[in-house]
């Protein structure tokens, strides 16, 4: 079970949030293109990939409009219209500053906010994002409209199958509890009428002039196989956002909570924090039995005999430890001055009810939204 959901006012829309955990930083999470709140604390890793957040802050997770427990809307709202929904979610839970993680199609909306609202952000994070969807010129690696049709038609027909997993999460395409999880989810999180409208909006979006805008410490992270979208794309907003800092992690789960996800928890705690936070790996006690069958003398044996020449041990198996270090990694110096900031410096204008406390136990060490693959 989940935290509590709570609405915030967007304009007349109705905005679903929860909040976890009382670290000394906002952090506002801005999912992908679809998302659903509570349907998520069904997804054993991606709580666990909440919960690791939470760990160091207060973690701020909505819905946007049109999707999930949010007000569904009978227009396609556009851009600074659903970058207002973050401004709202603040605003409902009395943070000043916040630091955001945007993530697939999250993180435009997260550029837009950080650009025009510089004093309520602290630090930005994208994930596995872009600032175009469609092919230019001098955008290449984006899919070609035609490609973006053929997604329309097989949404139509197929939404909710779960659609796409191939390209969202391949490590699990035979893993039948998760496809069925992620077909609920989908199917809750947007209809195929909806979902076909937010992509099209998608197609509309072109943040590149924004990029130059944005001057607070940025960290952008990306995995090298990503089937959905495609490397390039945050490499573009690496080399283009001024002080950023690009890591680039092995991997092809679009999906953010799969695969290593320990090592992107890992940068960002780092970057937001100024340190790792040691975490308490999943565990899981056997108790191991060696018999030792040797033929023996006829005389008894004693019990120190026996023990000399078996064990009993407590083993203790580590599921899902960090992998190495990244692929690749690129940084430059932010162009804002300190960071992380201390606790201080992070603004909430009145001190928040405190948050439930989650605690989920699960062997799998494999956080939903994401956006449309390009083209490939």
């Amino acid at each position: 079970m989940g935290p509590e959901t709570r609405y915030a006012k967007s304009g007349d829309v109705h905005i679903a949030y929860q909040v976890i955990g009382d670290g000394p930083l906002d952090l506002v999470f801005v999912p992908g293109f679809v998302s659903h709140l509570e349907l998520a604390w069904e997804e054993a890793a991606l709580v666990r990939f909440y919960q690791r957040l939470a760990s160091f802050s207060r973690l701020i997770l909505f819905d946007k409009r049109g999707t999930g427990l949010s007000d569904r809307v009978t227009e396609v709202a556009t851009l600074e219209q659903r970058m207002d929904d973050v401004r709202a979610v603040m605003d409902a839970v009395s943070s000043e500053r916040a630091a955001l993680f945007g993530v697939s199609e999250g993180g435009p909306m997260s550029l837009l906010f950080a650009a025009s609202y510089p004093e309520r952000v602290s630090a930005l994070v994208l994930y596995g994002s872009g600032s175009r969807f469609v092919w230019a010129p001098d955008y290449a690696w984006a899919g070609m409209p035609e490609q973006w049709q053929r997604m329309f038609d097989e949404v139509a027909e197929k939404w909710g199958a779960p659609h796409m997993i191939e390209n969202w999460a391949p490590s699990r395409v035979d893993d039948a509890r998760f496809r069925q999880w992620l077909a609920s989810y989908q199917r809750a999180g947007a209809s195929p009428g909806a979902v076909i409208d937010l992509w099209k909006m998608n197609m509309a979006i072109d943040a590149r002039h924004i990029l130059p805008a944005v001057r607070v410490p940025a960290l952008i992270v990306h995995r090298t196989g990503d089937r959905a979208i495609k490397v390039e794309h945050s490499r573009y907003m690496a080399a283009h956002i001024p002080g950023a800092k690009y890591v680039e992690l092995p991997g092809e789960d679009h999906l953010w909570w799969l695969g290593d996800a320990d090592t992107l928890l890992d940068r960002v705690d780092e970057f937001l924090t100024g340190a790792r936070h040691a975490v308490e790996p999943d565990r899981v006690l056997a108790t191991v039995l060696f018999t030792d069958m040797v033929a023996r003398p006829s005389a008894p044996l004693s019990w120190e005999t026996v023990a000399g020449e078996t064990s009993w041990k407590h083993t203790t198996l580590r599921c899902g430890e960090s992998s190495p270090a990244s692929a690749a990694e690129r940084s430059t110096e932010p162009a804002t001055a300190s960071w992380p900031p201390s606790t201080a410096r992070l603004g909430r204008s009145a001190a928040p009810a405190p948050s439930p406390t989650l605690s989920v136990s699960s062997t799998s060490r494999s956080g939903p939204g994401c956006t449309p693959a390009s083209a490939r």
